[in-house]
């Protein structure tokens, strides 16, 4: 990302863009395959609606985002949930991957290919990785995300390389999108 994004994604975050509070229905259908205590990095996690669950659930979380303005929400919103979570800026673009040997990672409607190179060494012994993303047959119902931004079908798992997928599918899912949903595990 440029400069320029991170100005159009606080731009997005300050007019209320995204101002859902409540975690993917997608994600939270996961639970039983999530750690309940651990580190957990939330990846572009803007302001907080997955992090939060997270840390509800026992988690140490650290959201890492490029936007100033969606951190700083998601700092209050933590706070008024009751929960602690650290946050991070980060291009995850042109910045070092946060440090950590992480429980959990989670990247929900961020692709950032290079990122499948690193995860394996960035999860913990026994981490797991939850991907959530839409594919290009979304774009049959849905004109966002743009093509460049979508998954081809059938993708996702080939990009998780020395990981186990414990739980796939993709398909027209809970949310009215055509998404690829990923658990994988470090064996």
């Amino acid at each position: 990302m440029s400069a320029d994004d991170r100005i159009r994604w606080n731009e997005k975050y300050q007019l209320g863009e995204h101002p859902s509070l409540e975690p993917s229905c997608l994600l939270t259908a996961l639970a039983s395959f999530l750690p309940s205590s651990g580190r957990a990095l939330d990846l572009a996690g803007g302001t907080g609606r997955h992090a939060i669950w997270l840390a509800r659930r026992g988690l140490d979380v650290c959201l890492a985002d490029v936007s100033d303005v969606a951190l700083q929400l998601a700092a209050t919103r933590a706070a008024e949930a009751g929960v602690t979570i650290e946050t991070q800026r980060i291009d995850f673009d042109v910045d070092p991957f946060p440090r950590g040997s992480w429980d959990l990672i989670v990247s929900v409607h961020f692709l950032l290919r290079p990122l499948f190179e690193i995860f394996p060494a960035a999860l913990a012994p026994g981490g797991t990785l939850v991907c959530i993303h839409p594919t290009r047959t979304n774009l049959q119902r849905h004109a966002k995300p743009p093509e460049r931004f979508l998954l081809e079908d059938g993708e996702l798992p080939g990009l998780v390389k020395d990981l186990e997928i414990v739980h796939y599918e993709e398909g027209w899912l809970a949310e009215g999108r055509h998404e690829a949903v990923l658990v994988a595990r470090v064996v």
